[in-house]
Formats: C-alpha cells, sequence, structure tokens
C-alpha cells in the first residue's frame, strides 16, 4: 500500500521556505509517497467596529495581510507541485483557512488522514516552529522534519534514537513504513544522559531487526559537552545515516507545550531530516 503523505505550507505571516519544500518534496519522492499539499492561508476575524474606528485603515490592512498570504500560499503549492511532478510523483493541492492562531491546529487535524505528515523547516521562523509542534503533537501521526538546508539524499540507511522508553516504541512503530525500505539502520542509545531501565535496550532492538533480517549495528554513545539533541544528530550523520526516527517528548500545560530536551534541542538546531512521533 501507498504512503500517503501529508505537507503543510505556511503562508502567514512568514511563509515556507522553497528550499524547504523542495527537501520535502524530494523527500516524499524517496519514500514513493504520495503527496498532498496544502496551504494554510490566514483568514483574520474582523475587528470591532470601536477599533476600527480608532485605526481607520485596520480593515484594508487586514485585507492585504490575507491577499498576500493567498498569494504565497499559491506560489508556494507551484513549487511543490512542480517538484513532485518531475519525481514522478502523485501530488493533490488544496487550501485550508483559519485565524492565525489556529492555523497549527488545522494543519494537525488534516494530518490525522494521511499515513505521514511533512514539515519544511526554516531557522529562525517562528511560526514554522509552532507549525511544526501542533502537527508534531497534535495529529497522532509520525511527522518528519525537514530542514532546507541539507536536501533529502534517501532513506536507505535509517538511524534509530532508542533508549526503550514508550514514546522511542511509538516512534519506532510509526516508522515501520519506512523502514521496510532501509537497507541498513543503527541502533543509537545514549548510556549516560539519565538511568535506563535496560542498560541492554540498545543491543536487544539491534539483535531484534537482526532476526527480522534487517542489517542492523547498535552504536552506544555517551553524552557530550553539548544539548543531547546535537549529539544523536552528530553521531546518525557519521554513520551516514539519512533519516532519524526519535520519540517526541512533551507535554501540555495550559495549551502550551513544554518539550523534552532532545524534541526541544531538534527544533532549535535541526541538522538532518528527523522523524518524530509523540
Amino acid at each position: 500500500m501507498k504512503i500517503r503523505s501529508f505537507l503543510p505550507l505556511l503562508t502567514y505571516p512568514d511563509a515556507s521556505s522553497e528550499a524547504s519544500i523542495r527537501n520535502a518534496a524530494a523527500l516524499a519522492s524517496l519514500a514513493s509517497a504520495e503527496l498532498h499539499v496544502v496551504a494554510l492561508e490566514a483568514d483574520i476575524p474582523p475587528v470591532t467596529r470601536a477599533l476600527s474606528r480608532v485605526l481607520m485603515n485596520l480593515p484594508e490592512v487586514i485585507r492585504n495581510a490575507e491577499t498576500l498570504s493567498a498569494q504565497a500560499g499559491a506560489k508556494l503549492m507551484d513549487i511543490a507541485r512542480g517538484k513532485a511532478e518531475a519525481s514522478g510523483l502523485p501530488v493533490t493541492v488544496g487550501t485550508l483557512k483559519a485565524a492565525p492562531a489556529l492555523l497549527g491546529e488545522v494543519a494537525a487535524y488534516e494530518a490525522r488522514y494521511f499515513d505521514l505528515a511533512l514539515v519544511g523547516w526554516s531557522s529562525g521562523n517562528p511560526g514554522i516552529q509552532m507549525l511544526a509542534e501542533a502537527v508534531i503533537f497534535g495529529s497522532g501521526r509520525p511527522t518528519i522534519i525537514v530542514p532546507e538546508g541539507a536536501e533529502a539524499s534517501g532513506i536507505s540507511r535509517i538511524a534509530i534514537a532508542w533508549d526503550g522508553s514508550r514514546v522511542a516504541a511509538r516512534a519506532l512503530a510509526d516508522a515501520t513504513r519506512l523502514l521496510e525500505r532501509a537497507e541498513e539502520m543503527h541502533v543509537i542509545t545514549v548510556t549516560d544522559e539519565k538511568p535506563l531501565a535496560d542498560k541492554a535496550a540498545g543491543d536487544r532492538l539491534a539483535e531484534g531487526l537482526r532476526q527480522a533480517g534487517v542489517k542492523a549495528s547498535f552504536s552506544p554513545i555517551r553524552a557530550e559537552d553539548c544539548p543531547i539533541a546535537e549529539t544523536l544528530q552528530r553521531h546518525a550523520l557519521e554513520l551516514d545515516a539519512q533519516l532519524l526516527v526519535m520519540g517526541g517528548y512533551g507535554h501540555s500545560r495550559l495549551r502550551d507545550f513544554v518539550l523534552g530536551g532532545a524534541t526541544a534541542g531538534v527544533l532549535r538546531d535541526l541538522r538532518m531530516p528527523i522523524l518524530l512521533s509523540h
């Protein structure tokens, strides 16, 4: 069964970057996935009459913002469609409108109807971080965060961040459709960052993968004098992995996400495509 992937494109206030869209579409092509692209356009609520009297041109400002959002969406959808069609990738496009504060929630809801979500990552764009967090933690679907500065090169070599936890197991299960396409897997366990319930967890997973007929290795690594997300990504890249699979840890406090250390670090310093699952 073909993988159905979902690519939300932010258009407001700062649009998704063209490079991140190209990389996300390239990753969908490598996974032989159908691609459904949705432009998230701003639908700004009307202002009150009292505020409109104070700021005489505010309705016009709102209309201009919505027009620019729609124009950015059309441009970005054309880029995604062109990249997909050039790769022979089945693609559909659509538009969803919502108040700016709800764009992430709308994307998360839409992602539930697909096997996999892709979010093109642009550093320094707060809207993209909001979108990524909403999809990762609200969709119930695995989400691959694709950096704009690292072109997707394949999914034949996959690294798995493993500590034996529930979220790590969920990420592994959610990545099954991609893992089936891999030729090599590398299990990475940080052995001294926190107490591990099973000190042989990484070895056990790698052995299980080998018994399933997969070429798998285990790499125990030590926490370094840098964020754990940097350590995991650096070792994955040293192993020549093209995708890192890891659990997304976070919980909601008054509807604001409080992210676990590795997840927060990934979203601060993304160096490679990472599949996060919560």
